[in-house]
């Protein structure tokens, strides 16, 4: 598979930009949402990820911060956990949420097609909602598979498509004509929620993405869970 960055492919500088408008009300519009149905995921995420105290964890496009503090909840004061984002903009808001939960964590700005960690150097490397957004996914998954340790996990959390009768076609219908209208009225950055909408329905799930993981060549085994009826899904890679 061709991993080069086409035409059809996220503009990374158009993305950064988007996200830089909507990040100071980042966090409400994914409230209102979800019905805060997203830290659910990022909790069953953390559990199926199988992190113990003491581990060290990279969370990519990190954001605000949310799955970054729970993985830090999970690895203890002994676990290290760095949170990384390449929008400094949506950065801003994580150190305060950290600390005002007691949490030490790092947050430092970087890209996940170009980590600037040594290989090796954590045991769970992670993005929520963060791959559909790059120019080149395949290139994002080596990376994270580069920096983690060998029997490490690389844990992809990511919206993908309903494919249950009545349910799917209800949450299409939601998906496609109300949350980008209330996303818009939230955070007054209607054409962001719009393009989120459209790269979820787009973006490859299920096998599709386990296909991606396959072209990576940095996993010795691969799979996921469905989460809400298939809303989102969790990947789960085992680095070589």
């Amino acid at each position: 598979m061709n991993t080069q960055t086409t035409k059809n492919s996220p503009n990374p500088e158009v993305i950064r930009s988007m996200f830089a408008k909507v990040a100071a009300n980042y966090d409400k519009g994914n409230s209102v949402l979800s019905l805060g149905v997203h830290h659910l995921w990022r909790k069953k995420l953390v559990k199926y990820a199988g992190v113990k105290p003491g581990q060290e964890v990279l969370d990519c496009a990190t954001g605000t911060g949310d799955l970054a503090i729970e993985f830090k909840k999970a690895v203890g004061p002994n676990g290290k956990v760095v949170g990384t984002d390449f929008c400094k903009e949506m950065l801003i808001p994580a150190p305060g949420k950290a600390a005002a939960r007691g949490l030490d964590i790092t947050f430092e700005q970087a890209d996940v097609t170009a980590l600037q960690y040594a290989d090796n150097s954590f045991d769970f490397t992670s993005i929520s909602f963060g791959i559909r957004n790059v120019s080149d996914p395949v290139k994002a998954l080596k990376e994270m598979a580069r920096v983690t340790r060998p029997g490490g996990k690389v844990i992809v959390l990511e919206f993908g498509q309903v494919n249950i009768p009545v349910f799917g076609a209800l949450y299409n219908f939601y998906s496609q004509n109300i949350l980008p209208k209330i996303g818009g009225l939230v955070t007054g950055q209607g054409e962001a929620y719009d393009y989120l909408q459209k790269s979820s329905a787009a973006f490859p799930c299920r096998e599709g993405f386990v296909a991606l993981m396959k072209d990576a060549d940095a996993f010795s085994h691969s799979e996921y869970i469905s989460l809400t009826g298939g809303i989102a899904y969790i990947y789960k890679g085992t680095v070589k």
